[in-house]
């Protein structure tokens, strides 16, 4: 039960941050994505996987980065994610 208590709030913080995104800050023309934006897309893999199976559109790994500081984000979202469910 203490396990449950807090995969919900996990999903609740989750959910309550992407609820307030700005979505107009995220479509540009160029879009490159750096260190940050790896971190956030390693984070959130799990929600882009799923959507990936029913939109072309989505991707869970951007192609449009700036090479190795992406890739070093996108590892640390990952390693993040998994030692917070390692804890729980």
């Amino acid at each position: 039960m203490k396990n449950l208590k807090r995969v919900l709030a996990v999903l609740v913080l989750v959910l309550l941050f992407t609820s307030c995104a700005d979505v107009s800050t995220c479509v540009t023309e160029t879009p490159e994505y750096g260190f940050w934006s790896g971190i956030w897309h390693g984070f959130s893999i799990g929600f882009s996987f799923i959507g990936s199976l029913f939109s072309d559109d989505i991707a869970i790994y951007a192609v449009d980065n700036t090479g190795g500081w992406y890739d070093l984000g996108f590892w640390f979202g990952l390693g993040g994610l998994s030692t917070i469910f390692k804890r729980l």
